[in-house]
């Protein structure tokens, strides 16, 4: 029997076809910088659900990839579907937001002069307009929903502190707070564990374990014992294309990523 299409309806009522296992497609992407081409009929497929890490080594195109998902570069050529049937390409970043998909970037952009539940409401998906706003009070659904994303991100009992005052790993789990306060159904993540304690490393992997399955994450970092820790899947690229993917295991003993990325 042909299996029913089953689909999730977003905030601007575009329709996502998520009951094929692929959630996000990239085919044949080339997009080139003053003639270098930063990815070079790049294609990729993300599984729905899936933790799904990106290595490589600098300048492979693993930037450039994220800034194509997400709207912030268009490329030369090539596809970009979420879903089957709706394509990225064209759309700016604030549209690709409203889709479902979240990224966060390197360095941690939070209210600091707020509390970290202050930071997860003012990023509750609601209307933003200033008269709407200036009425604006919470419901015991919303706080509920803010709770429960505290005890997610480890930060529970921090929910009245100054996010400034919060450690570089805190702060990073914020900021994934503050993405999955828009229930993100994919969420990009740059390089999560720069900077942080071994404790916080850990409490990262942790963390990100937990949001795939209702989440699709994609994670692009360098540290390999944090890649081996999360990853069920890795892609290596190079020079803007696939060089291998697969298990940890199969990828770390690719004679082609020893010699251009695991050797250096």
């Amino acid at each position: 029997m042909a299996l029913e299409a089953t689909y999730v309806y977003l905030d601007d009522r575009d329709l996502v076809d998520v009951s094929h296992r692929t959630l996000l497609y990239l085919e044949a992407v080339t997009v080139s910088f003053d003639g270098f081409k930063a990815l070079n009929d790049l294609s990729l497929y993300v599984d729905d659900g899936s933790l799904h890490c990106i290595i490589g080594p600098n300048g492979a195109g693993k930037t450039t990839m994220l800034d194509i998902i997400t709207g912030k570069t268009r490329p030369d050529s090539g596809t970009v579907h979420f879903g089957q049937q709706l394509s990225l390409v064209g759309r700016n970043e604030a549209e690709i937001a409203a889709l479902g998909i979240g990224r966060k970037f390197q360095r941690p952009t939070v209210f600091e002069s707020h509390t970290p539940f202050e930071n997860l409401e003012l990023a509750m998906n609601s209307d933003k307009r200033v008269w709407p706003s200036l009425f604006y009070r919470l419901g015991g659904e919303e706080r509920d929903r803010i709770d429960e994303v505290l005890a997610l991100i480890g930060l529970a009992d921090q929910r009245h502190l100054l996010a400034g005052t919060l450690s570089h790993g805190q702060k990073q789990w914020l900021e994934i707070g503050m993405l999955l306060m828009q229930r993100p159904r994919l969420l990009l993540v740059d390089e999560p564990v720069a900077g942080m304690t071994p404790r916080e490393v850990e409490r990262s992997a942790e963390l990100l374990r937990s949001l795939a399955g209702e989440h699709t994450v994609v994670v692009v970092e360098h540290d390999m014992a944090f890649v081996r820790s999360i990853a069920q899947r890795v892609t290596v690229l190079h020079e803007g294309r696939v060089l291998a993917e697969g298990s940890m295991d199969k990828v770390q003993n690719d004679p082609r990523v020893v010699e251009v990325y695991l050797g250096e």
